[in-house]
């Protein structure tokens, strides 16, 4: 996987090491993750909140979690007390809940806004003329601190489909890096098993990879 990352990075002209490989977890056991942890993995992906919240106190310390699944509000305080990072905000609501919760526990999370580039109706986000807005508000939330724009490739439309969207994040981002929300290099969460490479040559900071290390989730 990272010779892949490499090819892709070495292609399209980015630095060595440019690109963070996020393993996504999602329906592997601990003992798995574990195993990944001895082969020098540690950051670790989780989609649901429920999950994570019983592999985690069973995988140990050692290792950094990310949720990159859709977080409902009222799971806003398990989230905040599991995660190191949270790349799902798609809404001021559960920004603002977020943060609150974070401040509670004498926390600052670092959250990526969650854009809906490609249209479909089945992703969470909000649409891209929404995410100045969005991320402007996880920069301002106390308890937050934003790092970036996050997406899912579109479910059709192939590579090129994949390409159009992780172009779109990467635009949105140089958009607020210039009005003053981010920094320039602020993180692009983009690209799964099926499109990681086409995100790294677009610009992915992390790419968020389960299926092609571990097999398809139960």
């Amino acid at each position: 996987m990272a010779r892949r990352i490499a090819r892709a990075e070495e292609r399209s002209g980015r630095a060595p090491g440019s690109v963070r490989l996020l393993p996504v977890t999602k329906g592997a056991p601990a003992s798995v993750v574990r195993d990944a942890m001895t082969a020098g993995l540690t950051e670790f992906g989780e989609n649901r909140v429920q999950e994570a919240e019983s592999k985690i106190p069973l995988v140990g310390p050692g290792a950094r979690w990310h949720l990159i699944g859709n977080l409902q509000t009222n799971k806003a305080k398990r989230a905040v007390s599991l995660f190191d990072e949270i790349h799902s905000i798609d809404s001021a609501r559960l920004a603002e809940e977020v943060g609150r919760r974070a401040l509670a526990v004498g926390r600052v999370v670092p959250c990526y806004a969650e854009v809906n580039t490609s249209g479909d109706a089945t992703k969470h986000g909000v649409r891209p003329d929404e995410a100045l807005d969005l991320l402007r508000c996880v920069a301002e939330t106390p308890g937050l601190r934003a790092i970036g724009l996050m997406t899912i490739g579109p479910l059709a439309g192939g590579a090129e489909g994949a390409r159009a969207s992780f172009r779109l994040l990467r635009r949105l981002r140089d958009e607020a890096a210039r009005a003053g929300i981010v920094p320039v290099d602020a993180g692009l969460s983009m690209g799964m098993s099926d499109d990681f490479e086409i995100a790294v040559e677009e610009g992915a900071t992390v790419v968020r990879v389960g299926s092609a290390m571990f097999g398809p989730a139960d």
